[in-house]
């Protein structure tokens, strides 16, 4: 997958990259963000500059993430208003306290905090099971859990459901290749992309009889364990750190799963 690299370029350039990102209309950009089209056409065209209260509405109506954010206000003269905060900051130790609370909440089932990258921030223990059978390689730190399910060498050959689920995974990516144009997840996503597969693999995810959700079906000891997974978000985060950290949590599809996990010692 290819797409055009962020560089620095004048603000009008940017709105105007980010638009037909969206596939937006100067009409249909200029109403959601409550200014006029001629000022947008003339803000894209180099002939005028937003003032800072412009430029974070347009960014608002583009849906672009904290990080993306930054880059619009310096194009346009402004200093960045988010900031990117390490989560080991003494000031952090509130969210670091609020994310092993929910891991540890979710067992005996496993849930792993990940960052934009994909890359593991935090697991609880019965999240070790993701590591069964995996290469060392692959558990250096920072370990990627996309990396670490589909390579040859991580989970890939105990994924029942292979094709479905790499698919699955690969789609997400896909869209948030198409949200961010970040350099480094377009990276990510032509590595995996590469990796092998015996399994077809569905160009559309489509419900078979009685499916609610694309299941992970996992081998383990003999039987096959059945996943759902959900998503977590921050819903009012500040930070760039915060807004890019996901709560990735793992659910028994049946009631084997389920007994398993419960019994099982990590």
């Amino acid at each position: 997958m290819t797409t055009t690299p962020r560089q620095t370029q004048p603000i009008g350039d940017l709105l105007r990259q980010w638009r037909k990102r969206r596939l937006l209309s100067q009409l249909e950009l200029a109403t959601q963000a409550e200014i006029s089209p001629r000022h947008l056409s003339f803000i894209e065209n180099g002939r005028s500059g937003p003032s800072r209260d412009i430029v974070l509405r347009l960014a608002e109506a583009l849906g672009l993430e904290l990080r993306e954010r930054n880059p619009l206000l310096l194009a346009a003269g402004y200093a960045p208003v988010y900031h990117e905060t390490s989560l080991e900051a003494p000031h952090m130790a509130a969210v670091r306290a609020m994310l092993r609370q929910v891991l540890a909440a979710h067992e005996p089932f496993p849930a792993v905090v990940l960052d934009r990258y994909w890359n593991r921030v935090e697991a609880n223990e019965p999240a070790l099971l993701f590591r069964i059978g995996v290469s060392e390689e692959l558990l250096r730190e920072p370990v990627n859990l996309l990396r670490l399910s589909l390579h040859p060498h991580g989970l890939a050959p105990l994924i029942a459901n292979l094709g479905e689920w790499r698919a699955h995974l690969l789609s997400r990516l896909r869209q948030q290749v198409t949200m961010t144009a970040d350099p480094d997840i377009i990276k990510l996503y032509d590595e995996l992309v590469g990796y092998p597969c015996d399994q077809p693999e569905p160009k559309v995810e489509l419900p078979g009889p009685g499916d609610i959700a694309i299941p992970l079906r996992l081998h383990y000891d003999g039987r096959i364990l059945t996943f759902f997974s959900t998503m977590a978000t921050f819903g009012t985060p500040l930070d760039i750190t915060v807004a890019e950290l996901a709560i990735e949590s793992f659910y028994p599809a049946d009631p084997e799963t389920a007994e398993i996990l419960r019994t099982t010692k990590w």
